[in-house]
């Protein structure tokens, strides 16, 4: 499979990393959480080139992680706010902190902290069963095919 295609693949993972699995992409939609929604925002924060940038966040307002909305116009300016469906990818940063606290932080230890606003703990968010509430474990868990998948074996 070319890397081009991979967004078609009967594959979650395969369809989520066409949006967001380049080098830079995960760091920007990091900086907008972290409060960038200006170009100049993500650019001081990232260090990107102007042209990489802008194809970048282009591709995420493309993919609706992003809108584009214009906060200013003369000269006419934007900046770039989570869609609901860019808020959902909180998760997914938080658990790539997650592992980069425990495997890559060195020995000057976590960059960053997070805190619970509504009890003001610095917390460091597990993933549960929303039935029963335990932590999941990678051995606990168990894969089927879903409706596309079956779709794809029975046509």
């Amino acid at each position: 499979m070319r890397w081009a295609d991979i967004g078609e693949d009967v594959c979650s993972v395969s369809r989520a990393l066409s949006v967001v699995g380049d080098r830079w992409t995960l760091l920007i939609i990091r900086s907008a959480f972290l409060g960038a929604r200006r170009f100049s925002e993500f650019q001081k924060d990232i260090g990107l080139t102007r042209h990489r940038l802008s194809d970048r966040l282009n591709k995420l307002v493309e993919d609706q992680v992003f809108e584009k909305v214009q906060y200013q116009s003369n000269p006419v300016r934007y900046e770039y706010r989570l869609t609901d469906r860019g808020k959902e990818l909180y998760p997914v940063i938080m658990t790539l902190v997650k592992w980069g606290d425990k495997w890559m932080a060195g020995d000057g230890g976590k960059p960053m902290e997070y805190e619970h606003k509504s009890c003001g703990n610095n917390i460091m968010p597990v993933l549960t069963c929303p039935e029963c509430h335990e932590e999941i474990d990678p051995h606990d868990m168990k894969a089927m095919p879903g409706p596309a998948l079956q779709a794809l074996m029975n046509g």
